[in-house]
């Protein structure tokens, strides 16, 4: 990365897989595990937790849901936004993709999928609410792990940090408005106050905290920001993993009597990844992108920001939700699914030159 990448981006921002990060598979299999015990362990203990509530926001895993998001969202530089004239093409592509295909794309693979094709094997009385978690999951464009993912795959740093600062202002004001369009194309109940409260709280707030944070940090100088970042980095898996210990605490008898079910949400989110990442690596080769643009372009379109999607289908449905359920499906196969993709767009490198 050149000295003037590292200037504008400090280089926390774009460092290689922690340990968490290379394995959140693994462990959000073993919360999975960890959870379903303990919930049927402790059962009382899960309840007391699942009472703590203040106008319907859960207080422990509000505070955990802070400490997944903040961190990542103190990454985010939005003086990169004056870099998005630089990639006109590639940024189209990007916000294409991202909000005109992506949630509508979802929510038509939950149609196809959870109410038509699996609904005989999936409990009735959830199949409105697995939609949903797949359409918040979908409306919440990647935000930290793309700078991974675009490193693994040599993308431009600086149009991957200016895309994700485009993302991030628009989510803050599209976010409610797309997802309750898209619960409403479904026959899903809107829950208006939630949804605005959700977003001010887990979109609103963390935003401006994490960039008068980033400001401070940054006051010390790139050395202290980078070490900072170092350190905090991992805050947001450590509560990303003990909000799912929560979750399936309260999930587990669910999952036992069927098992099957997360397989089944993880169809149309394997299919929304290769769809979006593939249409979006097309365009830009089309409109003759380079392909450092083209990588983090069709990478943020396959990724998801799922501590988002977890925190809003929490707030929205709560913690016994098929919607919560389906946000976490998304996290279990988020790292292997990426992993693949860059693989993929790595190795094809060749063939996209040639057009």
């Amino acid at each position: 990365m050149s000295n003037a990448c590292e200037a504008t981006n400090p280089p926390a921002a774009s460092a290689p897989m922690s340990l968490f990060e290379r394995y959140l598979t693994v462990w959000v299999f073993l919360c999975i595990v960890a959870g379903i015990t303990l919930g049927q362990w402790a059962p009382g203990v899960f309840q007391q937790i699942g009472r703590l509530e203040v106008a319907q926001v859960n207080l422990p895993v509000g505070l955990l849901i802070w400490v997944m998001i903040v961190p990542m969202l103190v990454k985010v530089d939005f003086s990169a936004l004056h870099e998005v004239r630089q990639h006109v093409r590639g940024i189209g592509v990007t916000l294409f993709v991202n909000w005109l295909v992506k949630p509508f794309s979802m929510a038509f693979l939950g149609w196809l999928f959870i109410r038509g094709l699996f609904a005989p094997w999936l409990p009735a009385e959830q199949i409105d609410s697995y939609i949903a978690g797949l359409i918040l999951l979908a409306a919440a464009p990647c935000t930290a792990m793309v700078f991974v993912w675009s490193r693994l795959s040599n993308g431009d740093p600086l149009f991957t940090l200016s895309q994700v600062a485009l993302n991030d202002s628009i989510m803050v004001l599209a976010f409610a408005p797309l997802v309750a369009f898209l619960l409403g194309i479904s026959a899903i109940t809107v829950p208006w106050g939630t949804l605005f409260t959700s977003v001010l709280l887990y979109i609103v707030i963390p935003v401006i905290l994490a960039q008068l944070w980033r400001r401070q940090l940054l006051a010390r100088g790139t050395e202290a920001f980078a070490a900072a970042m170092q350190k905090i980095g991992p805050w947001s898996i450590a509560a990303l993993l003990l909000t799912l210990v929560l979750l399936f605490a309260f999930q587990g008898q669910a999952i036992l009597r069927q098992p099957v079910i997360i397989g089944l949400l993880a169809v149309p989110i394997l299919i929304q990844v290769f769809f979006n990442s593939a249409l979006a690596y097309w365009l830009n080769r089309v409109l003759g992108e380079k392909h450092s643009i083209a990588c983090p372009s069709a990478l943020i379109g396959a990724s998801n920001f799922f501590e988002l999607a977890v925190a809003a289908a929490i707030s929205l449905f709560g913690f016994e939700s098929g919607a919560a359920l389906a946000t976490v499906v998304g996290v279990l196969i988020e790292v292997p699914v990426m992993l693949l993709v860059v693989k993929v767009v790595n190795q094809t490198k060749g063939w996209y030159e040639t057009a």
